[in-house]
């Protein structure tokens, strides 16, 4: 009998601190954003074409265009997550032009990682990228 209530008590403290922690977590966040951004719109826009850039212009044959792409994507998930529901963003041209830039890229990588970005696409992304800097550059 005092095995039975012994366990029983372990099973519920088990889960109730599991419980807590996951509130816990929820009410505060776990502080860590999987893309790598500051919440500083300016530079969070630099440093998503920085990498988009770098992961477009690496030939077939680099050994680190997987990982490239992979951080490129994550940085495209991370920064649309972070600012599609800013309306203050919603308004800038350089968020429109940008996120033109990121879906584009966005729906190729989403269909394979193999092979590089073809060159319709990566010169459609590297104008839209060019327009999104100089819209940055003057607070637009």
């Amino acid at each position: 009998m005092k095995k039975n209530i012994t366990a029983l008590f372990s099973k519920f403290w088990s889960r109730f601190l599991a419980l807590t922690l996951v509130a816990v977590i929820g009410l505060t966040g776990c502080g860590v954003d999987p893309g790598g951004l500051t919440g500083n719109y300016v530079s969070d826009a630099e440093a998503v074409i920085k990498s988009l850039r770098y992961a477009i212009e690496l030939p077939d044959k680099d050994a680190g265009r997987v990982a490239a792409q992979a951080d490129a994507r994550g940085k495209i998930n991370a920064f649309a997550s972070r600012y599609r529901r800013d309306a203050d963003k919603l308004k800038l041209s350089s968020f429109t032009t940008l996120r033109t830039a990121l879906n584009g890229l966005a729906s190729y990588y989403n269909t394979t990682s193999k092979r590089s970005v073809p060159v319709k696409v990566r010169d459609r992304v590297l104008v839209e990228l060019a327009r999104a800097e100089t819209a940055l550059s003057q607070g637009r």
